[in-house]
């Protein structure tokens, strides 16, 4: 896998109007920042699009209108594992994937309740993957309703039903990470990404796709960077240190989100209002303060390597 190869993929949040509604045409702007910024793939409908606290309709006509507009300049992949039964989750992910998307995204945490064993999970996934034909899936370690993680060997089993293409990780740990690498290896098919920004040079360098994190709705030219220039042993001073300064700062921008990259989107000159459904308080002074920081040292990375900022501003005319 050469550096060309690698892919930084954002999970995209959701812009709502003054009513609370989705906002298509600031969907839309996004979009092409975030294409602007070098993204290889948009991940829609996940959880920091406020999946569980918009309506089942609203989830499709989000995804629709960004398959739509994306217009396959990239590849677009979304969330579809809604419902209570197997057979809802089934149904749903065959809504999803008429939008147009390129693979349903199943989450872990949908297949067993908490306490139940891998041999429930994978059960399901079985029967899941009976009711879904051959709609192309991948999955999600999703933080919620809980975190399921999957163990190498779970991981294996389910790779084995060669219905995967997608993988977003958040095992955290690069020990568990690595140990999922290692059994994708040599699977032409899955794209592997970790969601853990301070995971980036690690999972980079040992063999991941790409990565899909947060921080790239912040500042996604940096992700990008990382993604291009994780495996150049020319870079690999600047990587290090980058790394050290995305690490320094993840924990920080966690805090109130999606709240705080709305904020920050805004701070940078996107039409985004500081409005959601899952986080329905302010920022305080002190946190805005904190993003204010941030949003300086993201200029100091751009400058410190070479890296040209989307202009913001251009994009809203």
């Amino acid at each position: 896998m050469n550096n060309s190869d690698k892919k930084f993929v954002p999970v995209m949040i959701t812009p709502f109007n003054l009513k609370a509604k989705v906002d298509l045409d600031v969907v839309s702007t996004l979009v092409d920042f975030y294409l602007a910024a070098g993204v290889k793939g948009f991940f829609a409908n996940c959880l920091s699009s406020e999946m569980f606290s918009i309506s089942e309709d609203e989830r499709l006509e989000l995804t629709r209108h960004i398959v739509k507009y994306v217009n396959g300049r990239v590849p677009v992949v979304a969330t579809g594992s809604f419902g209570l039964t197997l057979e809802d989750k089934a149904e749903f992910t065959k809504q999803i994937y008429d939008t147009g998307i390129d693979a349903v995204i199943l989450i872990t945490g949908h297949f067993a309740r908490v306490g139940e064993t891998d041999e429930v999970l994978l059960r399901n996934f079985d029967k899941m993957f009976e009711l879904t034909g051959p709609i192309p899936l991948g999955l999600y370690e999703c933080p919620a309703p809980y975190k399921r993680i999957l163990s190498a060997d779970i991981f294996r089993q389910l790779l084995e039903a060669d219905r995967l293409v997608y993988h977003k990780d958040t095992s955290i740990l690069p020990e568990n990470v690595k140990a999922k690498l290692e059994v994708a290896k040599g699977n032409d098919k899955l794209e592997f990404y970790d969601a853990h920004t301070p995971n980036a040079q690690f999972s980079l360098q040992a063999g991941a796709r790409g990565m899909s994190s947060i921080s790239g709705n912040f500042y996604p030219e940096i992700l990008v960077w990382m993604c291009n220039n994780a495996n150049d042993p020319s870079k690999k001073k600047e990587v290090e240190w980058l790394q050290r300064e995305l690490t320094r700062v993840d924990p920080l921008i966690h805090i109130a989100y999606p709240m705080s990259a709305k904020y920050f989107l805004a701070k940078r000159g996107l039409p985004v209002r500081m409005i959601s459904r899952a986080h329905i308080m302010q920022l305080t002074p002190e946190q805005k303060g904190v993003l204010d920081e941030i949003y300086d040292s993201f200029l100091g990375w751009c400058e410190r390597l070479e890296i040209e900022p989307v202009d913001c501003k251009k994009l809203v005319g």
